[in-house]
């Protein structure tokens, strides 16, 4: 199939790999996934359209939650999580060293994820989904994705079944990307859409393996009544609802690689631009966790969030969490044509 063969030439694993060249073969897959993340920053700020929540309807006019004081204590642990761990991301960044950010990746790659999930709970958490569960929690990331709950530049996803998969509001994702950094929309969007389609493709064997091992639940041979082990189409649909809508929060979660993965070894001996990974990483944390931030202080509502931000540890006093207040959020909850909290 198509997407198997590109599979195998865009890979990030070892196993996905058809390389001769042993240099080429050390940097190839951490290039590719530098691109996959560079790519997306990219298209937050280039894309057409809008790149904030001032013309995104859900936040307008969804009514958020009305938060307990054990909700609202449970929201601020969360934020603080969330930016301690950007902050130590930023920390890393601020050392400037090529050597070390290498070797930082050991804790960079998961420190980018849980910055952006801690976030997202924090978010969720005020519209009444309240768990630490993590697949239930991209699950209704990826919803909310889909209803138009986040601007437009972020609102790409995939579905459908296994190799059949389509991607939504990319236009451009359908052309196949290149081994190169993103310099237009087009590369960006052509390289965002196969790291979809790659981590979607991911997620549903993880899921067959899942269900498979389960006697209960696993599919079965109509004729014999074992266990399958060779999947068709037909059985790759009966999968293809529990795995949900394939989100910017699926290619976040793919930085979750441990330190006693070979994988990350391959990523730290390979010849790219660290920095720029870094950066763009930052980026992303930065622009997701904004967004987010938006939404809780609209719950919350403004005064009571700017009382939260003042109070907050001193490593995290006059930071980007305020300059975040300052120069996103308090102009867009100042605009009385948006629905604020009760403790407005």
């Amino acid at each position: 199939m198509k997407e198997k063969e590109e599979e195998n030439v865009f890979s990030i694993y070892p196993e996905e790999e058809k390389q001769t060249d042993q240099e080429w073969q050390k940097s190839i897959p951490a290039q590719i996934f530098l691109n996959y993340f560079f790519a997306i920053s990219y298209h937050l700020q280039h894309a057409s359209g809008s790149h904030g929540l001032e013309n995104v309807a859900y936040f307008r006019e969804a009514k958020p939650e009305q938060l307990s004081e054990q909700d609202l204590e449970t929201v601020k642990r969360l934020l603080v999580n969330s930016w301690s761990t950007e902050y130590a991301l930023r920390s890393t960044a601020e050392l400037g060293d090529e050597v070390f950010m290498r070797n930082a990746l050991h804790w960079t790659f998961p420190q980018a994820y849980y910055a952006v999930f801690a976030g997202l709970q924090a978010f969720l958490h005020t519209r009444g989904v309240k768990t630490n569960n993590e697949a239930w929690v991209l699950r209704e990331a990826g919803r909310l994705v889909v209803k138009n709950a986040y601007p437009h530049s972020m609102s790409f996803y995939a579905a459908g079944h296994y190799d059949d998969f389509n991607i939504r509001r990319l236009p451009l994702a359908h052309y196949k990307p290149g081994l190169q950094i993103a310099g237009k929309e087009l590369e960006a969007q052509a390289q965002i859409g196969q790291f979809l389609k790659t981590t979607r493709r991911q997620k549903a064997k993880a899921v067959r393996q899942q269900v498979q091992a389960n006697q209960a639940t696993a599919i079965r041979s109509s004729k014999t009544g074992d266990v399958l082990q060779k999947f068709g189409p037909q059985h790759w649909q009966q999968l293809t609802w529990r795995m949900g809508y394939t989100t910017l929060f699926d290619l976040m979660a793919r930085l979750r690689i441990s330190s006693t993965h070979r994988e990350i070894e391959r990523f730290v001996q390979a010849d790219i631009d660290f920095k720029l990974f870094h950066e763009s990483l930052l980026q992303i944390v930065s622009y997701l966790n904004g967004i987010h931030e938006a939404y809780v202080a609209q719950a919350m509502g403004l005064q009571q969030y700017e009382a939260f931000v003042q109070e907050l540890p001193r490593h995290l006093q006059g930071t980007f969490v305020a300059a975040r207040l300052e120069n996103q959020i308090r102009p867009l909850l100042q605009d009385n044509s948006y629905r604020m909290g009760a403790a407005a």
